[in-house]
């Protein structure tokens, strides 16, 4: 099996092949696919679901990324329902609020 190699450019990792292996492309029901070894699949963290691009030639995949609030809603809920949703800083206001039309 050819050697992988790792490579972090900014927040992506890129995975690169020091060879490239050539995988047939197989009929499945409608469309067509590759067989992806195992291997390189927990290598690059791959489980149940990628995202896809192509780039010119290329074709990417990779980890779906994590929606940054993805979870707050919930988390937010619990620290409610605790009572440790009070305002670290308090309330503010500035004096010529009071003045302030909505």
């Amino acid at each position: 099996m050819p050697t992988l190699t790792s490579h972090t450019h900014s927040n992506n990792i890129v995975i690169t092949m020091a060879k490239f292996i050539e995988v047939s492309i197989r009929q499945i029901g409608n469309s067509q696919g590759i067989v992806i070894p195992k291997a390189i699949l927990e290598q690059i963290g791959l489980t149940k679901s990628a995202e896809m691009a192509i780039e010119g030639d290329t074709l990417i995949l990779r980890k779906p990324q994590k929606l940054v609030r993805a979870g707050w809603a919930n988390e937010a809920q619990k620290i409610a329902l605790h009572n440790e949703d009070i305002l670290v800083l308090g309330e503010f206001t500035n004096d010529d609020d009071k003045d302030l039309m909505w």
